[in-house]
């Protein structure tokens, strides 16, 4: 009994001196104040929330010592400058979409999605377990940045048409804001892709500078307003089939920071990266509802569309890789990576939603 009593005392001190130990250590570390350009406006409290959370959930876990503060899209650098903004050292962070740079090198298309590629699931097992993330440090270390996965949107929809599309043939001649892959793929169809920040695009939609957008889903969308100036909200969105955002972090200034501030950093990257799909999950299914009140149509793309799309989408990729050896060694990987999550995914996903989905609650 004695030794029992020692022991359980023993381990409420050795509790009681961590507790106290924690705040210490952080009380030890000297205050880093950093910026994070985001490439998201103020008013997607979703994505661009999910920046603020991260910021606040950095604060707490390093006791007030580790600031960031984050700036909407075009408070510091455009939208689609986030990733020349934190490798240039203009901002020590950042928080984008990875496809936007595609410009730069198709690889980067990765770390966001590829059309026809990956769920969000399926992209988090790639990324987390299955080598993904590896393979993308190598390319962000060529530009002077640290990446970590910060949010998924899921599925996305296909967007916002002034006019329907029956056929191959409508979309010939048809501006779209469409950025990276999917732009291109897109303009194998006979579109006219455009690449637009956030905010660009509702006025663009409005004049008639674009005749369609994609942009996330239906609680994004709803908020952006383009149900006031498109009534045909098209599905699926076979270019993002789980799109991922991403932190970055200058390697400079990440190699500077004391190792619990990077772990209090990856920790709640971490975090906003299972928040952001799982609030995306809760708020699309009644935002949908409401603009279908508003008289938003709902339609499915048309099966030569979705046929054409995906003949080009992978001639494309063998395209890029036959030129590109970043985009071909990540390209084989992923490929393969991929094969096997389909096939998976067909036993034990596909066979379940392909009944229960459509069925009515007994």
């Amino acid at each position: 009994m004695k030794r029992r009593s020692f022991m359980k005392h023993a381990g409420l001190s050795l509790a009681a001196a961590g507790a106290l130990a924690a705040p210490a250590i952080v009380r030890a570390q000297s205050a880093v104040r950093w910026r994070l350009a985001s490439s998201f406006p103020k008013s997607l409290d979703t994505l661009f929330g999910t920046t603020e959370a991260f910021c606040k959930r950095v604060a707490v876990l390093t006791g007030g010592k580790f600031q960031i503060r984050p700036f909407a899209g075009g408070e510091i650098v455009p939208g689609l400058q986030v990733l020349d903004a934190v490798q240039q050292g203009t901002v020590e962070c950042g928080h984008s979409a990875s496809y936007y740079y595609v410009g730069k090198n198709k690889a980067f298309a990765f770390d966001t999605c590829l059309p026809f590629g990956l769920s969000a699931r399926q992209q988090n097992a790639w990324m987390y377990r299955g080598g993904g993330l590896a393979a993308l440090r190598e390319l962000f270390r060529d530009y002077g940045i640290v990446n970590f996965p910060g949010g998924s949107t899921g599925a996305q929809m296909a967007g916002w048409f002034r006019r329907e599309v029956k056929s191959l043939a409508d979309l010939k001649g048809l501006k779209m804001r469409i950025p990276g892959i999917g732009g291109e793929i897109m303009a194998r169809l006979g579109v006219v892709p455009q690449t637009l920040a956030g905010a660009d695009v509702y006025p663009a939609l409005e004049r008639g500078t674009i005749d369609a957008t994609e942009w996330v889903g239906p609680y994004d969308d709803e908020k952006l307003g383009f149900y006031k100036v498109a009534k045909f909200y098209y599905y699926p969105g076979w270019w993002e089939p789980g799109a991922q955002v991403s932190f970055y972090v200058n390697l400079k200034e990440w190699e500077k920071l004391p190792k619990d501030y990077q772990q209090a950093f990856e920790t709640a990257a971490a975090e906003a990266h299972l928040h952001m799909l799982a609030e995306y999950d809760a708020k699309n299914p009644p935002a949908l509802r409401r603009l279908i009140k508003q008289g938003v149509q709902l339609r499915a793309f048309p099966e030569d569309v979705m046929k054409a799309a995906l003949k080009s989408a992978f001639e494309l990729y063998e395209e890029e890789a036959a030129r590109n050896p970043i985009f071909a060694k990540i390209y084989a990987q992923w490929k393969a990576f991929r094969e096997e999550q389909y096939q998976w995914f067909t036993v034990a996903e596909l066979s379940y939603a392909s009944f229960a989905f459509p069925q009515k609650t007994p």
